[in-house]
């Protein structure tokens, strides 16, 4: 049942990192924005794919290290010389990051 609340977790914040990207400048979209998708979007499917599997360890730690790559990410985007994200956005979306991986932490604890 946990991964369900994980991967509802993830899709919500997919969403509202969406919308925050839209208002990145058009060179940074091809860049960093591009970048921050494709992490979002792969911890999603290896979220999904954790959850079909039966040995989800080695699956979860690759979460884990992608979680930290997107929290990476977003502060890059949100650093004060850059400032492609306003720092509201910035905590929103990284309360958003640290529910999930607090998430996985629980998730890992209980298949061990």
């Amino acid at each position: 049942m946990e991964e369900l609340k994980i991967l509802q977790k993830t899709y919500d914040m997919i969403k509202y990192g969406n919308q925050c990207l839209l208002q990145f400048p058009r060179a940074e979209r091809y860049a960093l924005a591009a970048e921050i998708k494709q992490s979002m979007y792969k911890i999603l499917r290896t979220i999904i794919q954790a959850n079909k599997q039966r040995n989800k360890r080695p699956l979860q730690i690759e979460i884990d290290v992608e979680l930290d790559v997107l929290r990476t990410f977003i502060r890059l985007a949100a650093d004060k010389q850059t400032a492609y994200l306003p720092l509201r956005k910035y905590e929103i979306w990284s309360k958003q990051l640290n529910e999930i991986g607090k998430m996985l932490g629980g998730w890992i604890k209980a298949t061990q």
